[in-house]
């Protein structure tokens, strides 16, 4: 998954889950890594710190 898509899967999961958005891909990421997939993780982490972005500076 190139950064291209993870930005578009990161603008599709917000609108879906809106500020809970975040959190689904931090289970996500804690999924991968416990399963021992650290490419999954990471691609996990680039969708949540896209989330972030699309939040906004005043978001919790």
């Amino acid at each position: 998954m190139g950064m291209s898509d993870r930005i578009q899967y990161a603008h599709a999961l917000y609108r879906a889950h809106g500020d809970d958005a975040e959190a689904e891909a931090a289970q996500k990421v804690l999924a991968a890594e416990g399963a021992g997939d650290k490419d999954e993780a990471e691609k996990w982490r680039a969708i949540r710190g896209h989330i972030r972005e699309l939040r906004g500076p005043n978001a919790k």
